[in-house]
């Protein structure tokens, strides 16, 4: 079922233009539906704040629960905003007090830039400590993205991420490592695209007594629960990204190199050029390094001609996932309240996995 147009945030419209079924508030008053209420905690960039509602907006949207989503954007204090994106943010988010008082069924956390060696001295740390004590009280499932997913494991089980040599940057085949409802009827083996300089390693996770769902030899793990096997849901990787958006990626770092602000050319991201792609960006890498040389403009890079040649292997597996977390926060969730767990449901294994 769809997304519900609840708020004028614009995502709605930009959505509902290419093709993604939106329902319009009036018309969703009329309908005899379950309401899933979902929060999104987005701490994101400004220049991918927008981009990231629409890519988790959409993952949303495809489910195939009975149910109309209603979906509630909110920030935090301790990010960096320009005035323009603080506009936005007042205009179209709403506040985490207000959640509060009204209650969620889920949420989402998003990742975040940090800038500090310590996830601790960030200036968000404290504000996102407030929003996880209160999910662990009052949500029935949080699915953490990336950097948040770094930030909790270290807030709820002191588990701290590790530098890796190399960024981890690319699109990595994965195994599913064992039976969970929030892996019902997908592919055993599929892709996913990682973007991250930090890992939290397999090791780590099963000795804090999480359960691994989603491993992959080059990537790491993908996707772990908590102990109890629902209420924390931790992805590394990104289901969300666009075909395009690993490109994206790699055009900013090389802009950042032809603006001296990192020394080493950026190589192409793992297992994502096809050979077309990877000659295409290999002649311009020579324009670049030449245009440099000879104190010449740099020509403008072939973004166009890359991204007909890359192709997306991961957004069904990820659609699916999705729709299966939110049929178990479904069945989970009160028909009148929005309350954490249905009487006689134990908190610690709300899926009854445990016999």
């Amino acid at each position: 079922m769809p997304l519900v147009a609840h708020t004028p945030l614009p995502s709605f419209e930009q959505l509902s233009k290419h093709g993604e079924e939106i329902l319009s508030l009036d018309h969703a008053l009329h309908q005899d539906i379950r309401e899933l209420h979902i929060g999104f905690l987005n701490m994101m960039p400004d220049a991918a704040l927008t981009v990231t509602e629409q890519q988790f907006m959409r993952l949303i949207g495809s489910s195939n629960q009975i149910a109309q989503f209603f979906l509630y954007m909110f920030t935090i204090p301790g990010l960096e905003r320009s005035a323009g994106t603080k506009d936005y943010i007042d205009k179209y988010y709403g506040s985490f007090d207000n959640l509060k008082k009204d209650g969620l069924d889920a949420l989402i956390i998003t990742g975040a830039n940090v800038a500090n060696p310590a996830l601790e001295q960030e200036p968000f740390w404290e504000p996102l400590q407030e929003v996880i004590d209160w999910a662990t009280e009052n949500v029935t499932s949080v699915l953490c993205s990336c950097l948040a997913t770094h930030a909790i494991v270290k807030a709820l089980h002191r588990i701290e991420r590790q530098p890796l040599s190399n960024k981890r940057w690319g699109v990595y085949s994965h195994h599913i490592e064992t039976e969970h409802p929030l892996l019902r009827d997908i592919n055993t083996r599929f892709d996913v695209p990682h973007s991250r300089n930090n890992d939290v390693s397999r090791v780590q996770l099963e000795e804090a007594g999480f359960t691994i769902l989603v491993d992959s030899p080059e990537g790491g793990v993908h996707m772990a629960v908590s102990p109890d096997q629902f209420r924390f849901v931790y992805l590394q990787g990104h289901p969300e990204y666009d075909r395009n958006s690993l490109l994206k990626e790699y055009k900013r770092e090389v802009l950042r190199f032809t603006k001296g602000e990192r020394k080493d050319y950026p190589p192409h991201p793992d297992n994502y050029f096809n050979q077309e792609a990877g000659q295409i960006a290999d002649r311009y890498q020579v324009m670049v390094l030449d245009a440099l040389s000879s104190k010449k403009p740099i020509p403008d890079f072939p973004e166009q001609q890359i991204e007909k040649y890359l192709d997306n292997t991961w957004r069904d597996t990820g659609k699916a996932i999705f729709n299966n977390w939110l049929g178990l926060v479904y069945k989970l969730t009160h028909i009148d309240r929005r309350i954490p767990f249905l009487d006689g449901v134990n908190p610690k294994d709300p899926l009854g996995l445990k016999k």
